[in-house]
């Protein structure tokens, strides 16, 4: 959703801009051709995506700095600047997804469990699916894949450890499919424990709220935030920093007066997320998932 996003931002005449998950590039490059006085902070986990989107965006070196960092880390790329708008893409890159290396899909057999964006990290989903015990991995498949049968589908995980270790993401996309009734299988049926397991070894969820206040808390006043989710979890939680952000006196309406001193932050551009167009999704279908969520700073 390039075009939309580049929009929804209102890049140009010059500014500050902070992209916090830079992927490929392709946003930053967006960003960054829409005006040569632009200035552009990054950060991204993977080391492979910041080769990539440092190779693409040679013809604007010196008017952006990258950092190896997770995004909720912003403050260290920061400082004590001000922003005129910031772009949170909360997906993973296709690169990730199809390097069987990386070990995030279920689609590729011999793929080793990890799924770490940062492979600097410990944790591994060969780890999680190994070493967490039955209560927390069903805990853990329901909370962030929201899988009704999660209860089956770990018996099936622990009954297998016991013989030997879980080692490939064709070993528990068989346990997980085994775990689901006939009646409900399909070829995409292990999406929701992968996802679970990905968003554990990742802390996605992890300080996701506060990160989007503490960025809109940086925006000057007419900056824009753009936030692309890619499921409800992730979309239900900015969702709701929107709606706080954007509304006045929280008093109880039988009080006299305002006690409570909230005053409105944002205005919400996007009374609805935006999705992808069905062009897009023709040529990309890994964004028929995508929302788009634009508010604009309006008040310190």
């Amino acid at each position: 959703m390039l075009e939309e996003t580049l929009e929804g931002l209102h890049v140009g005449h010059g500014g500050v801009y902070y992209d916090a998950t830079l992927g490929g590039g392709g946003h930053a490059y967006g960003i960054l051709a829409a005006d040569p006085q632009i200035r552009l902070i990054a950060t991204d986990k993977d080391d492979e995506a910041i080769a990539a989107a440092t190779e693409r965006l040679a013809p604007f070196r010196g008017r952006y700095t990258v950092f190896r960092t997770d995004y909720k880390n912003y403050a260290e790329a920061l400082g004590d600047l001000r922003l005129d708008g910031f772009l949170i893409d909360c997906g993973i890159s296709s690169h990730q997804i199809d390097d069987p290396a990386r070990g995030f899909s279920y689609r590729i057999a011999d793929a080793p469990l990890d799924m770490r964006m940062d492979r600097r990290s410990p944790l591994t989903a060969e780890e999680v699916v190994n070493g967490y015990s039955e209560e927390r991995l069903i805990s853990l498949l329901r909370m962030y894949g929201e899988e009704q049968f999660a209860p089956s589908i770990v018996r099936n995980i622990a009954r297998a450890r016991a013989q030997r270790r879980i080692a490939t993401c064709g070993e528990l996309k068989m346990l997980v499919e085994e775990g689901i009734p006939p009646k409900f299988r399909s070829a995409a049926c292990a999406r929701k424990t992968f996802q679970a397991i990905r968003i554990e070894v990742n802390g996605e969820l992890e300080g996701l709220e506060q990160c989007v206040r503490g960025l809109i808390g940086r925006l000057k006043v007419g900056g824009r935030a753009c936030i692309l989710t890619f499921h409800s979890l992730e979309d239900r939680i900015v969702k709701q920093v929107f709606k706080d952000l954007s509304s006045d006196c929280v008093c109880p309406k039988n009080f006299p007066v305002c006690v409570c001193g909230k005053r409105k932050q944002i205005e919400i551009i996007t009374k609805k997320p935006l999705t992808a167009s069905e062009e897009e999704i023709a040529s990309n279908p890994r964004s028929k998932s995508a929302k788009l969520r634009i508010a604009e700073k309006t008040a310190e």
